[in-house]
C-alpha cells in the first residue's frame, strides 16, 4: 500500500492510497457523502489487487484530506472536477475505470463536464446520484437519507451521533458485521456537520452529461436502497441507454459491502473490458 498527498482544486491537499500493481490497469474508487476510502476495504483487500492498480481517495472535507469549514470549498463543481483530474494526473493513472458510490455520481459528472471523458476507460455508478433538486427529494432520493439529514448536518452533537448511527444502519438491507458497522460509524463521524451540509447546498442536473456519454457504463444498484432510490438508477439508464444494469436483490445502498464477492467479480470483468458477458441484469 502506498500513500500519496495530491494537490487538488484550489490547492487543497487530498489523501490518496493505492494497492496492487503499479503497471496494471487502474481502478479509481470515489466514495460518497460523509464517507472515506475505508469503505472500499472489501475491494482493495481482495483479489482485485492481484490484477489491477487500485486507487482510493478521501474527498475534500473527508477522511484525511484537508477539511476547511467554509462552504465555498464544496459548492463549486469545478473544484470537485479538478480534484479528480489531479489524482489522475499526479498519479499518472492510465485510462482508469472510475467507480463512484452515491454522491460520487455528482462528482464524476462534474469531472466529465469540466475535463471530458478522454482520460477515462469506463464508469461504474454504484447506488449513484446524478440529480439533486427539490423534485428529486422523495422521488429519486429516499427516506434512508432524508430522514437523517437534519440531524446529520446539525451542530448539536447528540443529534449528530443519533442521525449518523441511523443513517449508517439504513445504508444496508442486512446488518453489517459489528466491527465493520462500528468502523463505518467512526469514518462518518470524522466529517464535520458543516461540511456535510455544504455538500448539499448545490442544485445538480447531470442528464446532459449522461446522455452524451459514449464510455462503457455499469450501473450497480441495490433493489432495497432507501438512500438513493432504484428510481435514480432507472433514470440513469434512461439517460444512458448503452449502460449495463446490475440489480442486486435484497441489497441496500452499499452492494460492495453487502455482496463483495459478486461486486468484485463484476467490477473485475467490467474493468477487463468483457463486462457485457459478466453481468446478468435482474429487472427490479
Amino acid at each position: 500500500m502506498k500513500i500519496h498527498t495530491v494537490t487538488g482544486g484550489a490547492g487543497l491537499r487530498l489523501h490518496v492510497r493505492e494497492w496492487g500493481k503499479e503497471d496494471a490497469p487502474s481502478i479509481f474508487f470515489i466514495h460518497g457523502w460523509s464517507q472515506n476510502h475505508l469503505c472500499w476495504k472489501n475491494q482493495y483487500e481482495s483479489a482485485l489487487a492481484e490484477d489491477f492498480r487500485l486507487v482510493a481517495m478521501d474527498l475534500r472535507g473527508h477522511g484525511m484530506s484537508d477539511a476547511p469549514l467554509e462552504a465555498g470549498h464544496y459548492t463549486e463543481p469545478q473544484l470537485w472536477a479538478d480534484d479528480i483530474a489531479a489524482v489522475i494526473d499526479q498519479l499518472n493513472l492510465a485510462s482508469p475505470v472510475l467507480v463512484g458510490w452515491s454522491y460520487a455520481g455528482y462528482i464524476i459528472c462534474d469531472y466529465l463536464r469540466a475535463h471530458g471523458p478522454g482520460r477515462v476507460a469506463g464508469i461504474n455508478f454504484v447506488g449513484a446520484a446524478t440529480t439533486m433538486n427539490k423534485a428529486a427529494l422523495g422521488a429519486l432520493i429516499g427516506p434512508g437519507f432524508l430522514d437523517h439529514v437534519i440531524g446529520a448536518t446539525s451542530d448539536d452533537l447528540p443529534s449528530n451521533i443519533e442521525a449518523i448511527r441511523n443513517f449508517v444502519r439504513g445504508c444496508t438491507y442486512s446488518q453489517l458485521p459489528s466491527d465493520l458497522f462500528e468502523m463505518a460509524i467512526c469514518w462518518n463521524m470524522a466529517v464535520p456537520a458543516k461540511i456535510r451540509a455544504a455538500l448539499l447546498a448545490r442544485e445538480i442536473d447531470s442528464d446532459d452529461m449522461l446522455t452524451a456519454l459514449t464510455l462503457p457504463v455499469l450501473m450497480t444498484q441495490g433493489q432495497e436502497d432507501t438512500v438513493i432510490l432504484p428510481a435514480m438508477g432507472r433514470h440513469l439508464l434512461a439517460c444512458c441507454p448503452q449502460a449495463t444494469a446490475s440489480w442486486y436483490a435484497s441489497t441496500g445502498h452499499a452492494p460492495f459491502l453487502e455482496n463483495p464477492a459478486r461486486f468484485n467479480d463484476e467490477l473485475y470483468h467490467f474493468a477487463r473490458d468483457d463486462h457485457f458477458h459478466a453481468v446478468e441484469p435482474v429487472l427490479p
